[in-house]
């Protein structure tokens, strides 16, 4: 009679915690060690750089260093996969783009996770614009000039982009659409053999991020015909967005959020946001983001779940109309 007396006075005392809002113990000491942030990307890209600028500084505040971990694969699929089947511990996070999160359900008819029901929201962090980038050998520096171009030279234009279902890719095939201007895609193994190419004009178009096309735009290599934003971008005063292009419904930004697995408590979700949060206000971190042309956002975890969902349901028709199915 012992034992069960002794169970009975575990629950209630249990019970007894519960009512009282008293914070278990396995809770009060989260976190104990280093937490995981898994870049789904290689390393030394525009995802991984931030992600590595706001790991950083999120140690202060959480006490536990934040390593990153590069596994790239699968258009980011690989890594995205890892961190869905993680346990929900709070030790683990996922660098998540609009290619992992928006463009790859699309593309992809069966993927090893769902992108909104495997994962918790715990910040959007900061967007980065693209641009419609041209060579300087096409006499053409406003969207309406290259379409006087086009009609005076058919089967002239060509864009170039990092592989078949980048975002390059879909938002070039978008733009072209758009405009009413058939242009064939070359798909390079990378962003800077592409780039090479629109320099020379061995192709002449081409859509990239911001931070990855600055340099070139700056030296004169390529020319900026619009950023793919509702405004201008201070990094690029003079490149118009695409409502000042004509062209309201072309917008599309890069974007990083960090999520966790499904299930991870919300004291560690809480305090990973807030962290990160912090990382965000600092005007250290600001200025180095703001220098890769990021835009801070840093919605909350239910903010970030409503942009994830808009996100994936945005892409969907796009990719529709472009054609593009990997699998």
């Amino acid at each position: 009679m012992i034992r069960p007396a002794f169970s009975l006075a575990v629950v209630t005392c249990a019970l007894l915690a519960a009512c009282l809002g008293v914070t278990p113990a396995w809770a009060q000491t989260w976190p104990n060690r280093s937490i995981r942030l898994v870049v789904p990307f290689a390393a030394g890209g525009s995802t991984d750089v931030i992600a590595r600028i706001i790991a950083a500084d999120m140690a202060g505040p959480l006490g536990q260093q934040v390593i990153v971990e590069n596994k790239a694969g699968a258009g980011g699929s690989t890594g995205s996969a890892e961190i869905a089947r993680a346990p929900a511990d709070g030790y683990a996070i996922l660098a998540a783009t609009v290619s992992t999160h928006a463009i790859n359900p699309a593309l992809y008819s069966r993927l090893p996770f769902d992108v909104i029901d495997d994962f918790t929201p715990i910040i959007h962090l900061v967007d980065i614009p693209n641009v419609l980038l041209i060579s300087p050998v096409v006499p053409a520096r406003t969207v309406t000039e290259l379409k006087t171009f086009a009609a005076a030279n058919p089967g002239r234009l060509n864009y170039a982009s990092p592989g078949v279902g980048s975002i390059g890719h879909l938002q070039s095939q978008w733009f072209a659409n758009l405009v009413g201007i058939p242009m064939a895609h070359v798909p390079y193994r990378g962003a800077g053999p592409a780039m090479q190419d629109v320099m020379t004009g061995e192709v002449q178009l081409m859509i990239d991020n911001v931070p990855t096309a600055l340099e070139q735009i700056r030296a004169g290599k390529v020319n900026a015909l619009l950023v793919s934003s509702s405004g201008r971008i201070a990094q690029l005063p003079d490149t118009p967005s695409s409502i000042e292009a004509g062209l309201p419904q072309f917008i599309g930004y890069s974007w990083l959020a960090f999520l966790a697995p499904k299930g991870t408590p919300d004291h560690a979700v809480t305090a990973l946001y807030e962290a990160a949060k912090a990382a965000l206000a600092n005007p250290q971190v600001r200025e180095r983001l703001q220098a890769l042309s990021a835009t801070m956002v840093g919605e909350n975890p239910s903010a970030t779940a409503t942009f994830l969902r808009s996100e994936r349901d945005k892409w969907r028709p796009i990719v529709k109309a472009v054609g593009v199915q990997l699998d």
